[in-house]
């Protein structure tokens, strides 16, 4: 086991656990001394139980294109939900009453403070007849391998929105 700050190697008997820095880190006795040693985690009393109990490893978890959502809010969903309101001509009460929601929630939302979940978000297409939602593509994240490295990198996926 080794440092995670210096890279000097660490007793695995007996490791120095110290948050520096908001982080909680395995340290050497030097690199210790930059933040707060932490106590080691209490052992459990059942030992039995844990046995027992599958272990369960997230990083294993094999995901898929399903998992990922299809549709996407539209950006000035805000605006476009308030302009259908007033086109009908009316209140957020009225509206509230029609999808079963709360004015203050309504409310929120008109004024970009809150943003709906799809199932709200689809009350709002029914009742006011607009679309919210739209279809995203499933982007080959291959295509945007740019830097000289070869990786894929944040910047070379995502679009930058400019003011």
């Amino acid at each position: 086991m080794e440092c995670e700050i210096c890279g000097k190697p660490v007793p695995e008997n007996n490791p120095i656990r110290a948050k520096i820095e908001g982080s909680v880190m395995v340290v050497c006795k030097e690199c210790s001394k930059l933040g707060k040693i932490q106590k080691a985690p209490p052992k459990p009393k059942f030992a039995k139980q844990e046995k027992t109990k599958r272990p369960t490893n997230t990083r294993n978890r094999n995901y898929s294109r399903r998992d990922e959502p299809s549709d996407e809010l539209i950006e000035d969903f805000d605006v476009a939900i308030r302009k259908a309101r007033e086109s009908k001509n009316w209140s957020r009460e009225e509206l509230g009453k029609k999808i079963n929601e709360r004015v203050s929630v309504i409310t929120r939302i008109e004024t970009g403070k809150m943003t709906p979940d799809n199932k709200l978000t689809k009350k709002f297409e029914k009742a006011l007849n607009i679309k919210l939602l739209e279809e995203i593509d499933n982007l080959d994240l291959n295509q945007f391998v740019s830097n000289s490295s070869g990786e894929r990198t944040l910047g070379n996926i995502m679009k930058i929105k400019r003011k």
